[in-house]
């Protein structure tokens, strides 16, 4: 199945595009989506996601070929700049270091970048006993809650929940925890903002401290906020975002 994508905001204006962490979807970037009209903004759907939900594999470099594939179909000469939370992320990254001319700037939230190898071999295992688990509604409230996500889309959420095929998410935690920084993104020109909260694991604070000894990157430290910061405080993220693309931080 081709990447499918929804496409807002201003047609002539420089493309922004929001990429979805695993688990959620597309809607999980309302408040970027309304924020951002003077820009063409672009929120693609993951495979194995949402209405690619028939899908049942998952790899970081398969979506960021996808991706960078519909930014050259997209792009006209404008200037583009990406924006990844988690997996997405990590999406990000990988896309940089494919293109690392290509992309003038990236904002990236929560990647890991701190392979877990230890715990790969326990994904397959631990799925197949814990699906009918992840398909429990009270269980998919607790989950809901850690993302930040609200009563007003938690029917959406769980729904993504539902529908996701246990190979997709085996695939989709293989390669997010076996995940580490590409060598290539040294080289990148893409002007690279990581972010992490606080009461992030410390694997993931420490992947931001990593992604910083490149040239070409910053890194904050969101206080008070745990893994969800452009869903739990959407007005700080923007202002945030908007800052990092026009270069004024």
């Amino acid at each position: 199945m081709s990447v499918h994508y929804k496409e807002y905001g201003n047609p002539q204006g420089e493309l922004l595009m929001l990429i979805h962490g695993g688990g959620v979807d597309g809607w999980m970037w309302d408040q970027q989506i309304t924020h951002f009209s003077y820009y063409h903004l672009i929120v693609p759907t993951l495979q194995g996601h949402g209405v690619r939900n028939e899908e049942n594999s998952f790899s970081i470099h398969q979506n960021a070929v996808e991706l960078l594939e519909l930014l050259e179909q997209k792009q006209e000469g404008k200037l583009i700049h990406i924006v990844g939370f988690s997996i997405g992320a990590q999406i990000c990254l990988e896309m940089i270091s494919l293109a690392p001319n290509f992309i003038q700037s990236a904002m990236v939230n929560s990647a890991l970048l701190k392979p877990m190898k230890f715990a790969v071999p326990f994904i397959k295992p631990t799925i197949k006993l814990s699906y009918p688990l992840i398909q429990n509604r009270q269980f998919a409230k607790q989950q809901a809650k850690q993302l930040y996500v609200d009563k007003d889309y938690f029917e959406q959420y769980y729904m993504t929940s539902l529908q996701m095929k246990p190979r997709t998410l085996i695939e989709m935690l293989r390669d997010n925890l076996s995940f580490s920084q590409p060598d290539n993104i040294a080289n990148s020109t893409t002007r690279i903002l990581a972010t992490v909260g606080t009461k992030e694991p410390r694997s993931v604070r420490q992947s931001a401290s990593l992604l910083t000894q490149l040239n070409n990157c910053q890194s904050l430290l969101i206080s008070d906020i745990g893994h969800g910061f452009p869903i739990a405080q959407p007005k700080q993220f923007n202002q945030l975002l908007s800052q990092w693309i026009q270069g004024t931080i």
